[in-house]
């Protein structure tokens, strides 16, 4: 039988890592992967979360997950039976005695509950048709109410607000063209803008080692959005600016989440649950990292912004 933790602990002590660098690659919570090496499994938050933190730490540390998933279950399984196995012997005399008992009851007093539970069926049954019925009637009155009268609040409001607004509408008129103009004006000039640094822009892989790599983006936008997507499945995903936290999230299926990056950023890492399920967008261009090393699951990113 398989050691999880232990062959999980040979693995990592291998690629020379510390509980405190898997940490900072996997986002796990040190105290979860002391549990999982000590195949403390009952001290994580539940069976969805043991199977995707050993998933997690296998692929870190090089190993293939699928046959510790098998042990997993195979363990599991083993244990309900002992659990049935190890039924308490008061239990089984309690249900030989309910069992003994209905095998006594004679097919008369049998008969005598059935009478009486047709005798009072059709009871039964006008009462819960008179039940539904009054409710039905009740709730279709008062949502009538309440329809009229919020029809009778939006009509007091509505009148209210037209003369209000017609006393002010001619002193707005001439400000409120100015401003439109003026935001138009700004709007064309930050769109145009955005257009022809994004055009231009270029990711460029500059360094790979493990499951680290790093980029460089030229030629950005003043404030760059990096847009994030899951397809496939869920992932969990993270971004850190200029060395702080900006946002990090687990993404369901067909999410997408955008973070906006402050202007002057010279870099930003970017940290990937499940890589091969999350599609990334700078500026709506699409970012290929999968080009290198697609068959890796979890990744740390680093861009560093090359601002004009």
């Amino acid at each position: 039988m398989t050691d999880i933790g232990k062959t999980l602990q040979n693995a990592r002590n291998e690629k020379h890592y510390t509980l405190d660098d898997l940490q900072q690659i996997t986002k796990i919570q040190k105290r979860y992967l002391i549990a999982i090496e000590e195949n403390n499994f009952d001290a994580l938050p539940g069976d969805f979360y043991v199977r995707a933190f050993i998933r997690q730490y296998a692929d870190t540390v090089g190993i293939k997950a699928d046959k510790l998933l098998s042990e997993l279950d195979e363990q599991a399984g083993k244990k309900k039976v002992e659990e049935t196995e190890e039924e308490p012997t008061e239990a089984k005399t309690r249900t030989e005695a309910v069992r003994r008992q209905q095998q006594s009851s004679t097919p008369s007093q049998v008969s005598q509950s059935f009478d009486k539970f047709m005798h009072y069926l059709p009871t039964i049954i006008i009462v819960g048709v008179v039940v539904i019925i009054i409710g039905s009637i009740y709730f279709v009155v008062a949502g009538n109410k309440k329809e009229a009268n919020q029809a009778a609040s939006s009509t007091n409001v509505s009148i209210s607000s037209d003369v209000s607004s017609s006393k002010k509408s001619s002193k707005k008129e001439s400000s409120s063209e100015e401003v439109s103009s003026s935001s138009s004006k700004k709007e064309s000039n930050s769109s145009s803008e955005s257009s022809k640094s994004s055009k231009g822009q270029k990711i460029t892989n500059t360094a790979v080692s493990g499951s680290r790599f790093t980029y460089s983006l030229t030629s950005p936008a003043k404030k760059n959005k990096i847009k994030f997507t899951s397809k496939g499945g869920s992932a969990w995903s993270s971004i850190s600016v200029n060395g702080t936290a900006n946002w990090q999230g687990t993404l369901q299926n067909g999410a997408s989440h955008t973070v906006t990056l402050p202007e002057g950023t010279t870099s930003f890492n970017i940290s990937l649950g499940n890589s091969n399920v999350t599609n990334i967008t700078i500026n709506g261009k699409k970012f290929d990292f999968l080009k290198e090393n697609s068959t890796l699951t979890v990744r740390q990113i680093t861009v560093n912004v090359a601002n004009e």
